[in-house]
């Protein structure tokens, strides 16, 4: 018998050496992506490079999760619908501090590693800021040491590739499969059957015994993706559900000649994993959602309990060893689920399966918006799920009963608080569920959290008084500073030292260098350079010249109205006028960016777009401001181009209605690379204040209170409207069809909504909003306060990491020691 060792044509993974990189690329682009390098093109480099990244996460991958078995370690379970990944190879090199030898590697074999980097499919599996946190929590657990898997769904097509044609935005399917995921890993093993519709049995035998006989089964199947940690030191996993039939095809259907019947269920199964969030105006729309919100969730739990109890035989601790993190409504049928696979399949009695529920899962709320705290409408959900109802009617049955008779609730406390909203349509409240299922509920911001108290959860938390806490969020300073802002992370590493990249919170060493001129024109030197990368990539995908030296005004999110887009291109329109009417001032110039995407079936939202592109043709046709003001609206937002934008800001919009934003991340991002913040006092703008100083951030509008006071007692936009010259200005320049000369009425409904109730504040805060603007160009006009005010906010968001956010996650919820 031949002995071969096991480390016989293996690669010398441990090694930097740019040679033995080299040679490892090589021998992947042949023997995996089966390309000689004479012909292979950049997607064949980029496969390799990505394979010999994905080798050198194997080892540390594997012994993370041996040593969770080893010590017998608690796990956290991050259960998301959405994870906004993005590109990954860049993330993952640089983590592994493999980026100089990779592109000294790469740079022998006659490739750029930044051109191959750029050609990687952003995953866009989440629509914006809750999908984006997702990840960052999932590689921040990693750096600081949490045993953590991520659960979600593996969507064919991510967020819809947005184009913009004549100003409208059009959807497109996004296809970031095209080309395979070398990333991933098919776990077909860990397969697990997921059920819809059907019938309960009930069969009397001591405490009796529910069966549920669904009528539609499907198989969830795992993909698994490495996230790597800071230095490798951890890497955990995220793995994502594929769904797929029982029976791939029906062949006594086909036989008969029903070849597109037989293919019915094959169809049902692929569409659970084929489009990221599809539009709910339509029964069938809400129907696909809720299937493909119980299917991830009963899919992960399946997963997590049958990994429980191999390794301990028990679930009396599951509390202690199983932390399930539910990261907003779209998971909170856990709750049930939970239940009914504790007591249905695994005997337990429904009170102790309720205190391990209870003492399991932990809920995220992200909104304070009611059409975004899910319901369901009771037919519905009793169709599709019909043993889970009966459980949540149980659980409802228990806690209405309590809050009466032991917490003495009233009449209308009752009607809050109960799991059903009886006010019309009979709905499954599953914000209701997700609390009272939980023994954590978080907000994301302090005000957020406060506001949580006192609105949607008031009743519950008189209920649950020590349930609620605030976990402000925070952001990977790896990916949103480090990778995506070479330049400054490089100035920042020769003024105080590398060691911020292992501690966020040294850039407090900076404080001292910004008044120091020669730090200022190196800060202001690294701005410019991400001001003309960006500019360059605005004139070769719009054919529009921008100069780096204006000043870059950028507001990039998800539109919608609470957001208010509409005030800044309002403020826009004013701005316009007045360097019109008075060319002789000297105005600052400024490009005012903006990029998002819009809900498909949001027509406002999809309405300020086309008004942004509308105002954008006029202004930036207009020889009178031509070198003064632009407006541009870049297509097709995503993490990638995010990392573009990010830090080539001078100012950063944080504009929302008080009150509304839960927390917001892109403020964060933004104030790390050097950006000055023009905000409410909304989200975790509040902190941010905090943190940087009143001096260091311009805050403007009304507060969360004075919004709610202005509600509640009445509030007359018209009149407010009328005694503003700029703002009924630009109103009626809209309305009356100057910047949509084809069809004058476009813009007639959106006007008129601002004029009879203005819910989210346009007409009361436009203008502060504008004072604020001439603030900003105020500072911009002193280079050296404004470079002294960004460095500062680049100083002083350390604290902002989510590592720190994780760590607090970690300590008073998730009770895992770090």
């Amino acid at each position: 018998m031949i002995n071969i060792s096991e480390t016989a044509h293996k690669p010398n993974l441990q090694s930097t050496e740019p040679d033995v990189l080299a040679a490892e690329i090589i021998d992947r682009l042949t023997y995996s992506v089966g390309k000689d390098r004479s012909v292979a093109n950049n997607n064949d480099w980029l496969q390799a490079t990505i394979l010999v990244t994905r080798d050198r996460t194997i080892d540390q991958w594997m012994e993370s999760t041996r040593e969770t078995y080893r010590t017998e370690g608690k796990r956290v379970y991050y259960l998301s619908l959405e994870f906004l990944i993005g590109r990954l190879m860049r993330d993952a090199v640089t983590n592994l501090g493999l980026m100089d030898p990779m592109r000294e590697a790469l740079k022998s074999l006659g490739v750029e590693f930044d051109v191959i980097a750029e050609m990687e499919a952003d995953a866009a599996l989440g629509n914006g800021g809750l999908g984006r946190l997702a990840a960052c929590f999932m590689e921040s657990m990693a750096t600081v040491g949490v045993p953590a898997f991520g659960y979600g769904i593996r969507y064919r097509h991510g967020l819809f590739s947005q184009r913009i044609k004549d100003g409208w935005q059009q959807e497109y399917p996004e296809t970031w499969l095209e080309h395979g995921n070398r990333w991933e890993f098919d776990r077909r093993e860990s397969a697990y059957e997921v059920g819809f519709g059907g019938s309960v049995s009930f069969e009397e035998n001591g405490e009796g015994k529910y069966t549920w006989h669904p009528a539609e089964r499907v198989i969830a199947t795992a993909y698994d993706t490495p996230i790597v940690g800071w230095k490798a030191e951890r890497i955990n996993t995220l793995r994502l559900w594929n769904a797929e039939p029982v029976d791939p095809i029906r062949l006594d259907a086909f036989n008969r000649g029903d070849h597109i019947g037989s293919l019915h269920q094959s169809n049902r199964a692929d569409a659970l994993t084929r489009v990221l969030y599809p539009a709910d105006t339509s029964e069938a729309g809400q129907a696909l959602r809720l299937r493909q919100e119980y299917f991830f969730s009963s899919a992960s739990l399946q997963d997590i309990l049958r990994r429980h109890h191999q390794q301990y035989e028990t679930f009396d601790n599951l509390p202690e060893k199983v932390a399930v993190q539910l990261n907003d409504t779209h998971p909170a049928v856990c709750v049930a689920e939970l239940m009914r696979l504790l007591v249905d399949i695994y005997g337990l009695e429904f009170g102790k399966a309720w205190e391990l529920t209870t003492g399991t899962i932990a809920y995220t709320n992200h909104t304070l918006l009611p059409e975004a705290l899910e319901s369901w409408p009771v037919p519905l959900f009793e169709g599709m799920l019909p043993r889970n109802m009966q459980i949540i009617y149980e659980i409802n049955a228990r806690l209405l009963k309590s809050a009466r008779n032991e917490h003495g609730a009233s009449d209308d406390a009752i009607r809050e608080i109960s799991l059903i909203d009886e006010s019309g349509e009979r709905r499954v409240r599953m914000g209701n569920l997700a609390f009272v299922g939980a023994h954590s509920i978080n907000g994301v911001s302090e005000l957020h959290t406060d506001l949580m108290k006192q609105t949607v959860f008031r009743n519950l938390h008189e209920m649950f008084p020590d349930r609620i806490n605030a976990k402000t969020n925070g952001i990977t300073p790896r990916r949103w500073l480090t990778q995506c802002n070479p330049g400054l992370t490089s100035l920042i590493s020769d003024t105080i030292g590398r060691e911020f990249q292992d501690d966020i919170t040294l850039l407090k060493e900076l404080e001292p260098y910004a008044d120091d001129a020669a730090f200022q024109e190196k800060f202001a030197a690294a701005k410019r350079e991400n001001k003309v990368a960006l500019s360059n990539l605005v004139r070769e995908r719009m054919g529009l010249s921008i100069s780096p030296d204006t000043m870059f005004d950028i507001q990039i999110k998800r539109i919608h109205e609470y957001k208010r887009q509409l005030l800044n291109i309002i403020e826009a329109v004013s701005l316009f006028d007045q360097i019109r009417s008075h060319p002789e001032k000297d105005w600052v110039p400024r490009v005012k960016i903006f990029a998002g995407k819009a809900a498909p079936t949001y027509h406002n939202a999809k309405l300020i777009i086309k008004l942004a592109n509308d105002v954008a043709r006029v202004i930036n046709a207009d020889p009178t401001v031509r070198d003064i003001l632009k407006v541009v609206f870049i297509p097709n937002y995503n993490v990638s181009l995010a990392e573009m934008l990010v830090p080539a800001a001078d100012l950063s919009e944080q504009i929302s209605t008080a009150g509304m934003e839960a927390s917001g991340t892109g403020n964060m991002k933004f104030a790390l690379n050097g950006a000055l913040t023009i905000g409410t006092l909304d989200g975790a703008n509040v902190e941010i204040r905090e943190q940087v100083g009143e001096d260091n951030i311009v805050i403007f509008g009304l507060t969360a209170e004075e919004v709610a006071e202005k509600r509640a007692n009445g509030y007359d936009p018209r009149e407010l409207i009328a005694g503003s010259p700029e703002l009924s200005q630009a109103l009626r320049a809209i309305a009356s069809g100057v910047f949509s000369p084809d069809d004058p009425h476009r813009y007639r409904d959106l006007v008129e909504g601002l004029y009879s109730h203005d819910w989210f504040m346009v007409a009361a805060d436009f203008d502060s909003f504008s004072e604020a603007q001439r603030e900003v160009d105020a500072l911009w006009n002193d280079p050296s306060v404004w470079r002294n005010k960004t460095i500062l906010n680049t100083a002083r968001m350390g604290w902002f990491s989510s590592d720190r956010t994780i760590r607090e996650y970690s300590r008073d919820i998730w009770n895992v020691p770090l």
